[in-house]
């Protein structure tokens, strides 16, 4: 038996991309017993290939284990991820310019899965939270995030606003989305290859001194009758400019 604090993780997308990062962490699997699509035959392969124990178990057993979430036949049990390194390491190990993601005040769990899940899309290095004041890692984040919470690096920090600061002594400018902001994204000349993008809580925003650490603020232009967008959109949108500005410039 594991002494490692464990968690259940569930969905095909979720379990497969735990398997394929860190298949030691996988201490059982169990797929529906009723299941004999293909796609339930291709995941059992996958596990049997990644040397996973696998349990045959009825849906009613899936339904506890998930707490009523959408398992879609398949869940796991998994040993907590520690971060193998920590937020400096991983910017001194990186070889092209830092693209981040700083969330101030993501409370909700699917929040954070989405946004988790169209930071690792973008490409972005790491997601970095306060932590006070935001959700962690579980068994819902992990299915909203598609199995991007299991590879996408999730730092939660003591002290946001010097982590901040820290970004700052490294070259990384700190941009924040703030619907108030003078700048339009789309239109502002300068935005850096090195950059830390910070969205807060939709309706609150960012925290006072979050915003102030920011070296930039900008807004994401709205055309329609809604006042604002969901973080994990806006999201999307500040982290793919970032991507489509980078491939302008190389």
């Amino acid at each position: 038996m594991s002494l490692q604090p464990e968690r259940v993780i569930f969905g095909f997308h979720t379990v497969l991309a735990r398997l394929r990062a860190d298949p030691k962490s996988v201490l059982e699997v169990f797929l529906d017993e009723s299941r004999k699509d293909a796609r339930a035959k291709d995941f059992a392969a996958a596990v049997e290939r990644a040397g996973a124990r696998l349990m045959r178990v009825s849906p009613t057993r899936l339904d506890g284990m998930a707490g009523g979430g959408r398992h879609q036949g398949v869940a796991a049990r998994v040993e907590v991820n520690t971060q193998k390194q920590t937020l400096e390491e991983l910017l001194e190990s990186l070889k092209t310019p830092p693209l981040l993601l700083v969330l101030d005040g993501i409370t909700d769990p699917h929040n954070l899965g989405a946004c988790l899940r169209v930071a690792n899309a973008a490409g972005a290095n790491a997601v970095i939270a306060p932590k006070d004041h935001a959700a962690g890692i579980n068994a819902t984040v992990s299915k909203v995030a598609s199995g991007a919470a299991e590879v996408t690096p999730y730092f939660m920090v003591t002290n946001l606003a010097r982590t901040l600061a820290d970004l700052k002594d490294r070259n990384i400018w700190v941009v924040g989305s703030d619907a108030a902001a003078k700048d339009d994204l789309f239109s502002v000349k300068e935005l850096p290859s090195s950059i830390a993008w910070v969205l807060g809580a939709e309706g609150t925003g960012m925290r006072r001194l979050t915003r102030e650490s920011c070296d930039l603020l900008v807004r994401v232009p709205m055309r329609g009758q809604v006042e604002s967008l969901n973080v994990s959109v806006a999201a999307g949108i500040c982290l793919f400019e970032s991507v489509r500005r980078g491939k302008m410039l190389y």
